[in-house]
Order: C-alpha cells, then sequence, then structure tokens
C-alpha cells in the first residue's frame, strides 16, 4: 500500500502522560520555535488516558494555538502506542517526536532539519551529550543499554532514549510499533532500510511533574523488547537458521548425553557381568529426565514467544488494525 502523501511540512508529535504542569510552557515555546521555520506545521498532542488535567489544559491551549491537534485515548495504553497513534495521524512531509515534559529543546527542531536535508537522512535522532539526570540510576543504566542494544542490532546510536526524532513521512507510515517497540524506533527503521544519523541536543531537566518510570521496571521489557528486535533484524526472513541451529544443538547434545549413558551401561556391563548390565537404568536416571525436560522446555518456550511475535505482527499488519481506542480527536479547522 503506497503511503497518503503529506499535506503540510512539518508534523510534531508528543505523548502526554500526566503532564498539566508541563504543558502550559512546552506548547507556547514550541509554536515559537516552528513559526521561525516558516513553513506549514502541526503539533499532535496524544493523550495517554491522562488522571489529571492534562486534556483541559490542551484543550485550552489550542485558543492560542489552532494547529495544535489533540487525541485522547480512553485509557492508558503506553507510549509505544501514543507514538502510534500520532504517527497515524501526522500529515506532515517530516514528522518530528519529542517528550512533553519539557527535557527536548524545541530550538534544537532546526538542526535535526538540517542534518536530515544535508544528508538526505530517513530518520535523524537525537544524542543528549550532558544528561541532567542522577548518575547512578538514569544515566549509567542508559549508557549500558545503548551499548547492549548497538553491539546487538549493529545499530550503533549514543542514546536510544531521546525522544527528539526527525523522521521522514513515508518511514513512519511504513513502521509498525508494538509492545513496547518505541524505545528501539531506530532499529525498527533499520528494518525497512533507513538511514539513520545522530545529532547533539540539549537535555534540559523538568520544569513539573516527574518520571514515569525507572531503570528497575524499564529494564526486563527492554530486555525482552531487545530479544524480539534482535530476532526480527537477523532472522525474521529466514528463522529456520536460528530454529534449526537450536535444534541440532539441542539434539546434539541430547544424544550426546544418551550415547555417553548407553556406552556407560555397556561397559559396565562388560567389566562387571549382566547383572551390572541389567541394575545400570537410564530411563529413571536423573541425569537423563533432567538434560531432556530443560531441552524440550527451553526449546518449545523460545518457539512458542518468537512465534507469537510473528503471528501478532502478521494479526495486526493483515488487518491494518491499531493498537489503540482513540476516545476523540479535538481540532480547530482553520479556514
Amino acid at each position: 500500500m503506497t503511503p497518503d502523501r503529506p499535506e503540510l511540512d512539518l508534523s510534531v508529535v508528543i505523548p502526554v502522560y500526566n503532564e498539566e504542569g508541563s504543558l502550559p510552557h512546552l506548547i507556547p515555546e514550541l509554536s515559537q520555535a516552528l513559526q521561525q521555520l516558516d513553513c506549514s506545521y502541526e503539533i499532535i498532542a496524544v493523550d495517554d488516558g491522562s488522571r489529571d488535567e492534562s486534556v483541559s489544559v490542551l484543550r485550552t491551549l489550542q485558543e492560542q494555538e489552532p494547529r495544535l491537534r489533540v487525541i485522547q485515548f480512553r485509557r492508558n495504553f503506553g507510549q509505544t502506542a501514543a507514538f502510534s497513534a500520532g504517527f497515524d495521524y501526522a500529515r506532515g512531509e517530516v514528522i518530528i517526536t519529542m517528550d512533553a515534559d519539557g527535557q527536548n529543546d524545541p530550538a534544537d527542531i532546526p538542526r535535526l532539519l538540517e542534518v536530515m536535508e544535508e544528508g538526505d537522512h530517513d530518520l535523524v535522532n537525537g544524542w543528549r551529550q550532558s544528561r541532567k539526570e542522577p548518575l547512578l540510576t538514569r544515566k549509567l543504566p542508559s549508557k549500558i543499554a545503548n551499548w547492549l542494544i548497538a553491539n546487538t542490532s549493529d545499530v550503533h546510536l549514543h542514546d536510544r532514549g531521546c525522544s527528539l526524532k526527525a523522521m521522514d513521512h513515508d518511514l513512519v507510515k511504513q513502521m509498525r510499533l508494538y509492545g513496547e517497540l518505541h524505545r528501539f524506533i531506530p532499529e525498527v527503521a533499520s528494518l525497512i532500510g533507513a538511514r539513520i544519523a545522530e545529532v547533539p541536543v540539549t537535555d534540559r531537566p523538568r520544569k513539573a511533574g516527574e518520571s514515569k518510570y525507572g531503570a528497575l521496571t524499564r529494564t526486563p521489557r527492554v530486555i525482552l523488547d531487545l530479544i524480539t528486535v534482535s530476532f526480527l533484524l537477523s532472522y525474521s526472513n529466514r528463522p529456520m537458521q536460528l530454529f534449526g541451529g537450536v535444534g541440532l544443538l539441542s539434539s546434539g547434545l541430547g544424544m550426546a548425553i544418551l550415547g555417553y549413558l548407553a556406552g556407560a551401561k555397556v561397559l559396565r556391563g562388560l567389566l562387571y557381568g549382566a547383572e551390572a548390565f541389567r541394575s545400570f537404568r537410564i530411563g529413571t536416571n536423573p541425569w537423563t529426565m533432567l538434560a531432556v525436560l530443560l531441552t524440550v522446555l527451553g526449546v518449545q518456550f523460545l518457539m512458542m514467544g518468537l512465534l507469537g511475535e510473528i503471528l501478532t505482527r502478521t494479526y495486526y499488519e493483515a488487518q491494518e488494525k491499531p493498537i489503540y481506542v482513540v476516545r476523540k480527536v479535538f481540532e480547530i479547522n482553520e479556514e
């Protein structure tokens, strides 16, 4: 399916979750930065089931900025779904993503667009070189995660946690995000051959509110999604090389153990006689039972997880079914 052609020059997608204190500062600042670019634009704020007055604040801000569009979810679906909804509704030739907490500086947007145009890149990722966050709880885990992801996925970026990105319209319309894959947008983009660049950007302290997640709660999900992305990057079109390799290894190990036990039984009979041969029981040997149990369960669980991931992607993409439910869309039509 050919993506619809963009109607505007620029779309800015902002996931929002309980950010009533940050939005009154961010939206006017963002509008001022976009007006200086002398281009047609829209701001898409996706409310991810906020429990505070974020939607009311956004509706009030629409009176000052009519190009602000507000998408309200019926409940909290997560940041990945919020990005996905913003991408579906975006009409710009270039799509910018950023956080609603004010830590991303709208003044960095022109630099992202400049690098994108100069290098003919499909995606330009922000790189927060001087992060205003604690070292042990945020910076260090982020450095370790970025190093691990870069070496696993072969997409070498310094800062995947930066939401400030610029992406080509066609690239965004071809991407499908599920689970928690918003953290792996560059990796998902690389699946379809995107050209990716990285630009240093400003990281500012949060003006209001608090972070919605911590390193401890985020780490398990990142690891699981990293396994998924690594599989999609390396084996999505040749899964037998992965499953076949695991199967050969596990089968070879199982046959080696059984061969050893059978040889030990025969050798025991030759050395100590028929009674010793009969007393050495392979079928009830705990090592045999443990080896078979672990091998079968490990292969089954791994295959069920990865096959389930493929089935999920097929289900959504075949039906073009979104992973969110929109309650209302607030926008002011300009005459």
